[in-house]
């Protein structure tokens, strides 16, 4: 599956190294050309012959070892793929930053082949400001990251933070090198974010979506082939590549924009958040304080889910989104019927890792047939969770 390709591996200092042996051995055996980068605190969990045997190349530590070569260009030119697992919060923050003062930090700068990250770290480490805004921008430059995942950690703790398993992990570089293409020739529909609905022209009603889950759904999507739209409310975010955007402000905007479109699509996920009520009149010059209170009167939205499930041609695949503070499963249910759904994505949002603005969810897939939960990944495991359970009830 994988002869001709070239991965570049690079093994951090965290206790999580002995599991960089095994992904060794997976890629082998698909027919992978693998070399090691090991820092010197790696060397401390794992040494690295150990690498050596299990690749059959040297493995690198240094940048100053003796060769014809300069090092950290020619395993960088080598890279089909450049694999940092596991990678720490040290090393995340050196790709961010731009530092490369070792051999691993120095060929992370010049590899010009697809990133890919597996983090392995303690929850707190994790969840730092430092560290998220490491990985918001390691994302919005295209690095690719599987997991962490949640489990006993080095610490004892139960928490976000375990790297992925050896074989998760090499089935995202195989998805990476060797994409699935299982969408290819079907048209996506997808929705993201909050809606903006003016009170007057400085203050608005909105809630806290950004946008995250949509646009994890319209980028794996693409990657799979297909044909994707993203209608987005006002976001922060970059456009997946490959995918057509449509930017859209209010509730009656997006039904507009959606309803129009999804005639077309085969798959329909409607993952923003579109606001319930507007107010029932905008105010066109800012509304001054005088004083007391205010009485705001609101009018009620379309519902755009209940719209697209009436409208369902035969074959369509309608998904709906449940965020939720209480009785989950039972809400998430009954707005599968209401809306016409053929699957609702239901997640607690008071949960940790699963509420607004995280790269994290934890979901319940409902439809018909059955109820399948998953643990609290990374919303582009959730978003490919969610197509492959879609293609399950297209071939259904």
């Amino acid at each position: 599956m994988l002869e001709g390709k070239c991965v570049v591996l690079g093994v951090t200092g965290g206790i999580a190294a002995y599991k960089a042996c095994e992904i060794v051995s997976r890629l082998k055996k698909l027919g992978a050309n693998v070399r090691v980068v090991m820092t010197e605190n790696a060397c401390r969990f794992v040494a690295p012959l150990t690498f050596e045997t299990l690749s059959g190349n040297q493995t690198y530590v240094s940048s100053f070892e003796r060769a014809f070569e300069i090092e950290h260009i020619s395993l960088a030119k080598s890279a089909n793929l450049f694999l940092v697992a596991p990678a720490t919060a040290n090393i995340i923050g050196k790709i961010a930053c731009g530092i490369a003062d070792d051999l691993l930090s120095t060929t992370a700068m010049a590899v010009t082949s697809p990133t890919l990250l597996a983090p392995a770290m303690n929850s707190a480490m994790y969840r730092s400001p430092a560290t998220q805004a490491n990985l918001e921008t390691l994302r919005a430059r295209g690095v690719q990251f599987v997991g962490p995942e949640s489990g006993v950690l080095a610490c004892g703790d139960v928490d976000i933070g375990r790297m992925s398993e050896p074989e998760a992990v090499v089935k995202r570089v195989c998805e990476l090198l060797c994409p699935r293409r299982d969408l290819e020739g079907r048209r996506v529909l997808v929705t993201a974010g909050p809606t903006r609905e003016m009170l007057d022209p400085v203050r608005f009603l909105s809630n806290r979506s950004t946008g995250k889950m949509g646009f994890a759904v319209a980028e794996a999507a693409a990657a799979r082939g297909a044909q994707v739209t993203l209608v987005s409310g006002p976001v922060s975010l970059n456009t997946p590549k490959g995918v057509e955007r449509v930017d859209i402000t209010s509730t009656l905007e997006l039904f507009d924009a959606v309803t129009s479109r999804a005639k077309e699509a085969d798959i329909v996920i409607q993952a923003a958040a579109p606001a319930d009520f507007r107010p029932a009149a905008a105010s066109a010059h800012k509304i001054k304080k005088d004083g007391g209170g205010m009485a705001l009167e609101l009018a009620a939205n379309p519902d755009i889910a209940a719209q697209l499930g009436r409208d369902k041609r035969e074959g369509q695949i309608l998904v709906a989104f449940a965020a939720e503070t209480d009785d989950l499963i039972d809400n998430a249910e009954k707005k599968l019927a209401k809306k016409n759904a053929d699957m609702v994505v239901a997640n607690d949002v008071t949960m940790p890792g699963a509420g607004f603005g995280v790269n994290t969810n934890c979901v319940t897939l409902i439809t018909r047939e059955d109820k399948r939960s998953l643990p609290l990944m990374s919303k582009r495991d959730v978003a490919d969770a969610i197509l492959d359970r879609v293609l399950e009830l297209m071939r259904a």
